[in-house]
């Protein structure tokens, strides 16, 4: 059983967040950077450590590992940031988001991805399109448009416009 919007071979960039494997649509992936020195910047979410300069431009980071309820991403040498364009009020925002280590860039076809597990009326999946398969593990596939509450990416935007 495929996932609905889902109809055509898509590319996905996979990634680790501790030892579990998530993936981002390639479309919405636009670059990828070794870690950099990250500016915090006070009173900000938790989950947003800092911004960094981009050729000019203040991207924020945030740490996905935190916004999912893990431990904070350990600098390592495989430590990178993977820049994404997320879409807000339908305005385009890039975000820098710190992954353990990038994987690869995978191809799946719709009938191998299974939509996300039901876990009951509490938990909020909305933000995982769906689950895909990859050799013999499971790859979570993120939609970075829903990853974040519209209030969050005001925040995260807000403190990286000061």
């Amino acid at each position: 059983m495929s996932v609905a919007g889902i109809t055509e071979t898509l590319q996905y960039l996979t990634f680790k967040l501790a030892d579990e494997i998530f993936a981002f649509d390639v479309a919405k992936v636009r670059e990828i950077l070794e870690l950099t020195s990250i500016t915090k910047i006070p009173q900000t979410p938790e989950f947003m450590r800092g911004v960094i300069n981009l050729r000019g431009s203040v991207v924020p980071v945030v740490d996905l590992r935190l916004n999912f309820g893990m431990q904070c991403t350990e600098q390592t040498v495989n430590t990178c940031i993977i820049v994404v364009e997320v879409n807000m009020n339908g305005e385009a925002v890039i975000l820098g988001v710190l992954a353990d280590s990038v994987q690869e860039v995978v191809e799946m076809e719709p009938d191998r991805i299974e939509p996300p597990p039901q876990l009951g009326t509490k938990l909020n999946t909305a933000f995982i399109k769906g689950m895909g398969k990859v050799e013999d593990q499971f790859v979570m596939i993120l939609d970075i448009d829903k990853v974040f509450s519209s209030e969050e990416l005001s925040d995260i935007h807000g403190a990286a416009a000061k």
